[in-house]
């Protein structure tokens, strides 16, 4: 088990995961942002999906910020949280290598950090980091 003082120091592992896991949270949160602006000055073909669209990364921004911040405190829930939530992005990130208006390039973009999060998310030192559970 690891030490979950607020001097402790972490793994650099650790670190690099709740790097990227923020990093997703901030993107999610940006197009969060997007959206509302889209929202206002364009207008949707279907305004009811535009928003459940709006309200759907609104709230996965949250929870993405929510995980990251308890992985921090050494959580164990939070490993079960971004797999899922790696899972969801990888199925995205495959999503857009294909079709009509596949983008590649994107695709890229969501798949390696996904990859890179799940492969963290199994080391033995984030495992013993994120091993506490709630009292």
């Amino acid at each position: 088990m690891s030490d979950h003082r607020p001097g402790a120091r972490r793994s650099p592992l650790v670190l690099l995961l709740v790097v990227l896991l923020a990093a997703e949270c901030a993107l999610l949160a940006a197009a969060t942002i997007y959206l509302v602006v889209e929202l206002l000055i364009a207008t949707p073909s279907s305004f009811a999906s535009a928003v459940a669209l709006l309200g759907l990364t609104a709230i996965a921004a949250i929870w993405l910020g929510v995980i990251t911040a308890n992985v921090l405190r050494g959580r164990a829930w939070t490993r079960g949280a971004a797999i899922t939530w790696q899972v969801l992005q990888g199925a995205v990130a495959i999503g857009c290598f294909q079709g009509i208006f596949a983008q590649p390039a994107i695709g890229w973009l969501l798949l390696i950090p996904a990859l890179v999060v799940l492969v963290l998310l199994f080391t033995p030192t984030v495992v013993a980091a994120t091993g506490r559970r709630d009292d």
